[in-house]
């Protein structure tokens, strides 16, 4: 086991100002509704590969070759090529929201065939579709693996995934991104649903832009709808950006994390613990098994034998006692776990058995 790491979130005088003073921004908080990222995936050739591209076992890649030499009036039966030097790709991208024709994104090319390198290759157009099958840009350009392959034979060495590669720019949008733009009401989702931040976030909406009827209202944990001010609907833009701008205190579960892998566990500064007391003990059996060689001896009828001798050690602990008063605070466990020598896997153990006896008033957790 490693050795144990805690973090906690916990207010320390490095901060300005208090959680009381000064909360998150509305823009941190929320995605509007409508407004997001859209998948792209596409198909491609890559050529100019080193011999490193697919090999004659994969069908497809001839056929790529042959359709795109018969649109350019040459006609080369796929039976007749070697595609060493080029592979086939799979594309993908993602198209922020209010893309505009013109512009460029990054396209990631993934080898779909037996190709070993796509490192030096070269993309030949191609076209990347949405989820409604239209094509929303096109990709071409030259691929950045970021590793390689070298040697040959069986004494090879390879760094990172040289069958991955990233086009930079290399997609330029042909058609606006199908994101609906705000109007006249707009509907702010939380990135993490809570009644309690959704509520407040209403209420600093209504703070801001005072009006006899208020124009944000908390519909659920998740949803905050919000109704254009009148003055505002010619300049829907502004409006978004002055909202963006909105601190909201964020009210967060009291939770715990704990990672065994790695020994680390993240504990909240909302968490509180009921008096309770901790009594955690190890007994521990140890098994050594030793291979003796019985030897007959000259001249002798008998036979080399293998006897297994096997030792016991049994080693206890003695029990380790922690009290924990009433509404004791994450810093008061966290230095009575470790004043008793705890180690990762047993205050994970501890963690478990609090949060069974109902002694903790936290979400546990564990990845």
């Amino acid at each position: 086991m490693r050795n144990l790491t805690f973090i906690l979130i916990l207010a320390t005088s490095l901060l300005a100002v208090t959680p009381a003073q000064r909360g998150t921004r509305l823009k941190d908080l929320v995605t509007v509704e409508g407004v997001r990222d859209n998948q792209l995936i596409g198909y491609g050739i890559v050529v100019g590969l080193n011999g490193t591209g697919d090999k004659r076992t994969t069908i497809f890649s001839t056929q790529s070759l042959a359709n795109m030499l018969a649109r350019m009036g040459v006609a080369v039966a796929p039976t007749a090529m070697r595609v060493q030097n080029m592979a086939s790709v799979m594309l993908t991208a993602t198209l922020p929201p209010f893309a505009q024709p013109g512009s460029t994104i990054d396209v990631t090319a993934a080898a779909v065939g037996d190709a070993s390198n796509l490192q030096g290759g070269l993309l030949v157009m191609a076209s990347l579709r949405g989820a409604n099958g239209e094509v929303y840009a096109v990709a071409q350009g030259p691929v950045v693996t970021g590793g390689f392959v070298s040697g040959r034979g069986g004494n090879t060495q390879s760094v990172n995934h040289p069958t991955v590669g990233r086009i930079p720019g290399g997609a330029t949008v042909e058609r606006l991104a199908p994101s609906v733009a705000p109007t006249g009401e707009i509907r702010l989702q939380l990135r993490n649903s809570d009644f309690t931040t959704s509520s407040r976030a209403a209420a600093a909406i209504n703070q801001k832009f005072p009006s006899r009827t208020p124009i944000a209202r908390a519909q659920n944990g998740g949803l905050v709808r919000v109704g254009t001010p009148p003055e505002w609907k010619e300049k829907v833009s502004e409006f978004m950006a002055s909202l963006e701008e909105i601190e909201v205190k964020v009210d967060r579960r009291a939770r715990i994390v704990v990672n065994e892998r790695t020994g680390t566990i993240v504990i909240g500064k909302d968490v509180r613990i009921a008096a309770v007391a901790i009594l955690h003990g190890g007994l521990s059996v140890e098994i050594q098994t030793s291979l003796l060689v019985s030897q007959p001896n000259a001249l002798s009828s008998g036979t080399t034998e293998v006897v297994p001798q096997q030792t016991v050690t049994t080693k206890e602990e003695p029990t380790r006692n922690v009290v924990l008063k009433d509404g004791a605070t994450v810093e008061e466990l966290v230095r009575a776990l470790t004043a008793v020598g705890s180690t990762a896997r047993d205050i994970i153990a501890i963690l478990q058995s609090l949060r069974a006896a109902g002694a903790l008033d936290a979400e546990l957790e564990v990845i």
